[in-house]
C-alpha cells in the first residue's frame, strides 16, 4: 500500500488490555486548568516505570462542564483496577486538589467504580460534607483558599494500551515534522490519547535485554545508527530518523480512529515531505490480544 508516495508496510500495531478512567477537571480560568492537568499527567508515560499512563483528552468549553467553568478531559490507564485507584488517588490528590479553585468530576458514568473523592474526603480531617445531586455524590473538602469539590466515585472501563504508528523518515526533520501532524490529527479523536512528552516517543523499546533484570531496553532493530552493525535492523538505506507515536485508548474503535487519523496526517506530508513509510511494533502477537493491522486501518 502507498499513500501519497509513503509506503504503508503490511503489519500490525499489537496492543493489549489496560483498564481506563476519564476525569474532568475545572478551575477558575484555563491557565489553572492546564496547571492542574500537566501535574496530575506528569510522570504518566508507560506502565513500564510510572504505574500509569495519561494525557489530557481534549480542552472543555464551560457549556461542557458540570459548573460551567473552563475545564479538561484526562484519561489514565493502568493494569489492573487496584492500581487505576491507586494511581488516581495520588494523583488527584498531590496535583488537582493542590492547585488553586479547581474541583474533579468523573467523566465516565457506567463500569465499575473506583474512588475518587471517597478517597480523598480524609483529608478533610473530619470537617468534610458530602452532597448529593440527583444520582451524583460528591465531597466537600475544606482547604485554604474555600472548598475543593470531587465526585466521589468515577468508573473504571477496559481500554486498550500500546497502540501504535511508527514513522521512518529521510532525516530527522522531516519525521519530527510527520510526528507533530500526526499527534494533531490524533488529538482530535475522542477516547485516545498519546501518553508521551509531545505525543512522541523517540526511544521505542524492545522486550528485555542483555543486562540482567532488564525489562525493556532499546529497540535497536529501529535505530539508524545502529543499522550496519545489527543482523536484524529495520532501518531501510535513506532512512536517518525514526519516531514512534503510542495510543491508548477507551475501545478498540478509538485506537483505530487514532492511528488512521495519525497515518493520514503523515501520508498527507508524503514523500516529497520526506516521510519513506509507516509501520507498527508488534512481537509477533506474543504480548496483546488486540492486533491493528495498517492496511485494515486505512482500508
Amino acid at each position: 500500500m502507498r499513500l501519497n508516495g509513503v509506503h504503508i508496510e503490511d503489519t500490525f500495531a499489537e496492543a493489549f488490555p489496560m483498564l481506563g478512567t476519564r476525569l474532568v477537571i475545572t478551575a477558575d480560568t484555563p491557565a489553572w486548568v492546564q496547571a492542574a492537568v500537566v501535574s496530575l499527567t506528569g510522570f504518566a508515560t508507560s506502565v513500564i516505570a510510572c504505574g500509569c499512563e495519561a494525557a489530557m483528552e481534549r480542552v472543555l468549553p464551560p457549556d461542557e462542564t458540570p459548573d460551567s467553568r473552563p475545564g479538561a478531559a484526562v484519561l489514565l490507564f493502568a493494569m489492573s483496577k487496584a492500581e487505576l485507584a491507586k494511581q488516581v488517588a495520588r494523583r488527584v490528590g498531590q496535583c488537582v486538589m493542590t492547585c488553586p479553585g479547581t474541583a474533579c468530576y468523573a467523566g465516565l458514568r457506567d463500569g465499575p467504580t473506583i474512588p475518587l473523592g471517597n478517597a480523598l474526603r480524609y483529608f478533610g480531617d473530619g470537617w468534610q460534607i458530602a452532597k448529593r445531586v440527583g444520582s451524583r455524590r460528591y465531597w466537600r473538602i475544606p482547604v485554604m483558599d474555600g472548598e475543593f469539590l470531587c465526585e466521589a466515585a468515577t468508573a473504571a472501563v477496559d481500554g486498550v494500551g500500546g497502540g501504535n504508528v511508527i514513522i521512518l523518515a529521510a532525516n530527522r526533520r522531516a519525521g519530527l515534522a510527520a510526528a507533530q501532524a500526526a499527534v494533531l490529527a490524533i488529538r482530535d479523536v475522542p477516547g485516545a490519547i498519546l501518553p508521551f512528552p509531545g505525543g512522541v516517543v523517540r526511544s521505542g523499546s524492545k522486550i528485555g535485554g542483555k543486562y540482567k533484570g532488564l525489562i525493556a531496553s532499546t529497540n535497536t532493530a529501529f535505530c539508524p545508527t545502529l543499522r550496519a552493525a545489527v543482523p536484524a535492523s529495520l532501518v531501510p538505506e535513506g532512512v536517518e530518523s525514526i519516531l514512534e507515536l503510542v495510543i491508548d485508548g477507551v475501545s478498540e474503535a478509538a485506537v483505530a480512529a487514532a492511528m488512521r487519523a495519525g497515518i493520514g496526517a503523515v501520508a498527507d506530508l508524503g514523500a516529497a515531505g520526506g516521510v519513506v513509510s509507516v509501520t507498527a511494533g508488534n512481537y509477533g502477537g506474543k504480548l496483546g490480544r488486540y492486533q491493528f493491522r495498517l492496511h485494515e486501518v486505512m482500508a
